[in-house]
């Protein structure tokens, strides 16, 4: 892997890993007290069509998905969270357009896609799956 991947692999890993931790915490820490405010997650996964609990759902995966990425090791754990992370980006984008939401608010999400894929396609060969050729 030439220095230049190296550097791409890891600037997208470590703020693709940023971007999923903190949104994961704050999808965990969700705090509504009575007569408050809704909290900007709860209210925006209400805006999508989602029940609450779902933010709980979303904060375990994006966490537990961060630390499988990071982790060394285990590559196959690693294709299913950035499997995860596809599908969790690609279905947020999805959501947002079938609700009508402005264009702005496509971004985050676009974002975390785009890295996703520059993480995945940029990661070491330690990191990837070793493919067998069964064909003799």
């Amino acid at each position: 892997m030439t220095k230049r991947n190296k550097i791409i692999y890891w600037i997208a890993t470590i703020w693709l890993a940023t971007g999923m931790l903190s949104t994961g915490l704050v999808q965990l820490l969700r705090q509504q007290s009575e007569g408050a405010v809704a909290p900007p997650g709860v209210y925006g996964i209400q805006q999508l069509g989602y029940p609450v609990y779902f933010l709980t759902i979303l904060g375990v995966w994006k966490i537990l998905g961060v630390a499988a990425i990071l982790v060394p090791r285990f590559p196959l754990l690693k294709e299913w969270a950035y499997a995860g992370f596809f599908f969790l980006t690609s279905g947020a984008i999805f959501s947002h357009i079938a609700s009508g939401s402005p264009v702005t608010e496509l971004f985050p999400s676009l974002l975390l896609l785009l890295l996703t894929v520059i993480s995945w396609y940029f990661r070491p060969a330690d990191r990837r799956i070793i493919s067998v050729n069964f064909s003799a």
